[in-house]
């Protein structure tokens, strides 16, 4: 089973499992304003080790137009959590908290399942395919 680490503390899960709710079962209160559903950034968190090598469209998309793309290279591109499925051993830092933020609450309850679509993608084919328009 993959762990997830994050402020010093530890968690495993079962492959498959969306970042954001191996966050949320360490206890954090990660954002996610938007329910889940790659409309927002406010799950986002900075990978320190095991950044997954493929995006949804809707995630790449939405990090294009924010501005948080991080350079193919980077040592700690910035990802949506709720669009990343745990397969592997990952070390993160959760970027917006409730408590950091000021926010009532995180948001709209998460489910399990990849929303908008499951599908991923090789960043360089997304670039090519964002490139052509």
């Amino acid at each position: 089973m993959p762990t997830v680490t994050t402020e010093g503390r530890s968690v495993q899960v079962d492959p498959g499992t969306r970042l954001v709710l191996a966050i949320e079962a360490l206890g954090i209160d990660i954002g996610h304003r938007c329910g889940g559903k790659a409309r927002c950034t406010t799950c986002r968190v900075a990978f320190d080790a095991g950044a997954p090598d493929t995006y949804t469209r809707a995630e790449y998309l939405k990090l294009q137009d924010a501005g948080l793309l991080a350079a193919p290279d980077a040592s700690d591109p910035v990802r949506l959590s709720c669009q990343v499925l745990v397969e592997h051993d990952m070390t993160v830092r959760v970027l917006k908290t409730k408590q950091t933020e000021g926010w009532p609450d995180t948001g709209p309850a998460v489910g399990p399942d990849l929303i908008p679509e499951p599908e991923r993608f090789e960043r360089a084919d997304l670039e090519v395919e964002v490139a052509a328009g």
